[in-house]
This record gives structure tokens, sequence and C-alpha cells, in this order.
């Protein structure tokens, strides 16, 4: 094999991009960590569906059980609220009174790109706040709030009238939803009543990028822009240099870290990983190729927005991954993008095991069954 040539002085490869990145994932090795400490870490779970971030803790913690995570949503500890990209994520209690602030500009862009026709003349803010007079007296499901909305704009579709309550209010999905072996219709809450304290008066944009950095970086102005769903944070990192290092990709272009964290070798082992749907690992940068490339993301796009499961060899998205049942018993199905060696091979099959067994509350599960490319 051909000597390759080193990098220069403060460029990171793909390689190096994608240990860095894994390592802040908590994917090169399963951590003992709490699930409400995890969540921190991550800045929270993508969570549109309400069973994901339930694998995705699982992929990434030591002995996790569903049982903590609902926990937390049950007491409270936790929400699940659209945030970065308009979407939902389960998030700490903390981190909902942090985030939603610096978030909300996002929120108002996309209620007027999306329902702005069907909005025309009328006055937003008139429609949250007759949306949050309806929350205060108890939470209400999506159907019970728009139809009640209804009432008062009834040439208005329901749908654009529920999502002016949903982005420009702090609003939470309650429990059920989102409770591990339970199941309960979208119901909001205003994220004050349900948590019994107030949204952090300002938005602090600063410790915004910070935390995107320690669990996403190192990344670059549009990465950042790309998590969050804001724009002009340029402004921001120049503010936040002198607190900063950087660093340039093969392309030249310059990458954003804070100085402390890691950044493995490039040639750190990396384990097999199961991702869950929506996984924020695949969703949360401009340039994706440090975790799965170009032809693979638009393999798993779809029109309306659903992301599958996803499998990591060697630190790369390499295939797909779907559970079914029938008959009481859970199957996975595995659908691998490009041939891996045996070794990988039975990797997959053991950590499938696993995952089978985890889905399926300790039940006795069968094999994972592994299509080759």
């Amino acid at each position: 094999m051909a000597a390759t040539s080193p990098q220069p002085v403060g460029v990171l490869d793909r390689r190096a991009l994608n240990r860095a990145f894994l390592a802040r994932q908590l994917l090169l090795a399963r951590r003992a960590m709490p699930a409400q400490e995890a969540l921190e870490q991550l800045v929270g779970m993508q969570a549109q569906a309400p069973m994901p971030p339930y694998f995705g803790l699982w992929t990434r913690l030591a002995d996790f059980r569903p049982a903590e995570l609902a926990g937390l949503l049950t007491e409270r500890r936790a929400v699940r609220i659209a945030l970065m990209r308009g979407t939902v994520h389960l998030v700490t209690a903390a981190d909902c009174r942090a985030l939603r602030p610096c978030l909300q500009p996002f929120m108002e862009r996309s209620l007027a790109t999306t329902f702005g026709k069907d909005l025309h003349g009328l006055d937003p803010a008139e429609i949250a706040a007759a949306g949050r007079a309806l929350l205060e007296r108890s939470p209400l499901t999506v159907g019970d709030l728009s139809a009640a909305l209804r009432e008062t704009w009834p040439d208005r579709p329901a749908g654009a009238l529920g999502n002016v309550v949903r982005n420009l209010l702090p609003v939470v999905q309650t429990p059920p939803r989102g409770v591990w072996g339970r199941s309960g219709r979208t119901t909001y809450a205003t994220a004050e009543d349900w948590l019994g304290a107030p949204l952090d008066s300002e938005p602090d944009l600063d410790s915004l990028v910070l935390r995107c950095l320690a669990a996403f970086g190192p990344a670059t102005v549009k990465d950042v822009q790309a998590w969050s769903g804001l724009t002009r944070l340029r402004a921001v990192i120049e503010r936040l240099r002198p607190r900063l290092v950087s660093f340039r990709d093969e392309d030249g272009r310059e990458l954003w870290d804070l100085p402390g964290a890691p950044r493995p070798d490039a040639g750190t082992p990396a384990p097999v990983r199961y991702l869950a749907p929506y996984d924020n690992a695949i969703l949360s940068h401009a340039d994706r190729t440090r975790i799965i490339s170009d032809e693979h993301r638009r393999a798993i796009a779809t029109r309306n927005g659903l992301i599958p499961g996803t499998i990591l060899v060697d630190g790369f998205v390499a295939g797909t991954w779907r559970t079914g049942g029938a008959r009481g018993a859970t199957t996975l199905d595995v659908e691998l993008f490009h041939p891996v060696s045996g070794r990988r091979r039975a990797e997959l099959a053991e950590e499938g095991e696993r995952l089978l067994l985890f889905a399926s509350d300790g039940a006795a599960g069968g094999e994972p069954r592994i299509a080759d490319a």
C-alpha cells in the first residue's frame, strides 16, 4: 500500500472529523451515564416519532433502560417540544427553557413561509393569544385545539391555525405521548404551565453555539446554522473567536471548535452502531459527509421526510434497519448499501441481536436478517 501524504497542520480530513463527531455523540464506546446527562450532552434528541429517542440512547449508553427516559417525561424533567430546525426534540426541562427563546426567530420564519397564504390578513399574535387562553384551561389535543380556534376563524384551515400556536408559543407534547410501551395523541400544554417555571427571559446565542460545537463540532458556520435552523450566526462565532480554536477541512473551509473538545486520532477504531430513526447524528450538518455520503443520503431521503434507522460500519452509514413484528415476535431487517467484511457482518449480527432484545423488552428474540448490497 502506498504511503499517504501527511495532512497539513490544522487540517482535519473526513476520518478525523468522523472520529471527533462520534466521540461527542457517544458512539465510539457506550458510556455509563444517566439519561438526563446524555440528553444534555447531545442537546436533546430528535423525536418526530415517539420511540426513536429510546433507541438513540440505547445505542449510546451502557445498561440503558426505557423506564429511565419514560420517567423523565412523566416526572416533567424532560419534554417533547419543537426546537432546532422546527422539529420535535426530546430535551431536559432546563434545556427547554433555555433553547426555545433562541429558536423563536426560526419558528416565526417557518410559520410565515409555510402558512403565510392561509394566514393572510390575520394577526398571528391574536391567534396565539387565543391558543394560550385555551391551553391555560387544560391541555388539548391538536385536533381539539384547532377546532376551538376555528370557532373564531371558521374560514381558515385548522392546520394553519394550530401551527400558529405550535410555532409562536412554547408548547410541549404531554405524556403518554412519547412514553415507552404506551401511546397517545399529540396533546399540547404550554411549557410554562407544564414545567411550572418561565422560559429564560433572553436568548443566549453564545451558549447555543457553544453547545452545538460541543456535541456536533468541529463545525463550519453553515453547519451550526443547519443544525439550529437559524441564520446570521457568523457574528456570534466571531464574537466567540477568543474562546475557540479553528481548523480547515480538506476543501479549505474553516471549522470552529472548543479547545478541550475530544478529537481522537483518525485511526481510532469505531464499532458497529445502530442509529435510531431521525437520529441527529446524520441530520445536523450542512455537509454531512463526515458520517454519510451524499449518495447514501439521497438513498434514505423520502418525500414525506421519514428517516429510517441507519447502521454505522467503521463510523460511516453503511445501510438501514427496520423492526417489525407479527404474532408477538419482533423482527429486525438490515439492508446494506455495500458489502462488508465477515468480521463486520458478525458485529452487525451480534449488535442486532442486542437491539432485538431491547426492542422486545428482553423477550427471547430471533436473529437479524441482513440483506447484502
